[in-house]
């Protein structure tokens, strides 16, 4: 093998690293750009896990209000009074 043959075979190995490198760069700026939205959307679902958990809570306490509230039937007077 002449020294320009093997220049050329180191060439060709450099440039295929390079490209893999390459590659291998773009598909871990893809991950990187997937992970940060899919943060970005779990951190919005938390938020409104949080606030729809509140509004549960709301509305039991209000119905328990309202059950509190409510007249019995004992309480109300017939419909003749």
């Amino acid at each position: 093998m002449s020294q320009t043959q093997a220049s050329d075979a180191l060439d060709e190995r450099l440039a295929a690293l390079e490209s893999r490198i390459a590659y291998q760069e773009h598909w871990l700026d893809t991950l990187d750009q997937a992970v940060a939205a899919q943060e970005a959307r779990l951190t919005q679902l938390e938020r409104i896990n949080v606030l729809m958990q509140r509004k549960i809570r709301e509305q039991q306490q209000a119905l328990q209000e309202g059950d509190a509230a409510a007249p019995s039937a004992e309480d109300e007077l017939p419909p003749h009074y």
